[in-house]
């Protein structure tokens, strides 16, 4: 199963007035993770989009919160692929400061032609994937 390690710090524009990261940048982040798993495995969302003709559009997102991150943290997101289906991809993610689980979640894509129809995720990729 393919995983991704990626780091950035919390900046400024992503804090409330007390210094803490508002919930939604969570996603965000999650985005940021599974943009470089899916380079990480030879197929950026240009490769998808653009030489394939597919998107994978977001159908469900959740997040669960433990611990707050706070403005110029370093963060590790954790990102895998942890299930395949015939059109549909789960990416499960988790956000750490140092070895503090701060939160995790998933997002569930469903891979469509460009016109939203669902298509099935072409089996070379499906193959790099799993």
């Amino acid at each position: 199963m393919i995983q991704h390690t990626t780091q950035l710090r919390v900046r400024y524009k992503e804090t409330d007035q007390m210094g803490v990261a508002y919930y939604s940048n969570y996603l965000v982040w999650f985005e940021v993770a599974r943009t470089e798993l899916l380079r990480k495995a030879g197929y950026p969302y240009s490769r998808i989009e653009q030489d394939m003709g597919l998107r994978l559009m977001v159908v469900s997102a959740e997040c669960f919160y433990k611990m707050p991150a706070r403005y110029d943290d370093l963060l590790s997101i954790d990102c895998l692929i942890s299930k395949t289906g015939n059109t549909s991809i789960t990416f499960a993610c988790k956000v750490f400061r140092d070895k503090d689980l701060l939160a995790q979640g998933n997002t569930v894509h469903v891979c469509t032609d460009c016109s939203g129809k669902p298509r099935r995720i072409p089996q070379a990729l499906k193959e790099v994937l799993v």
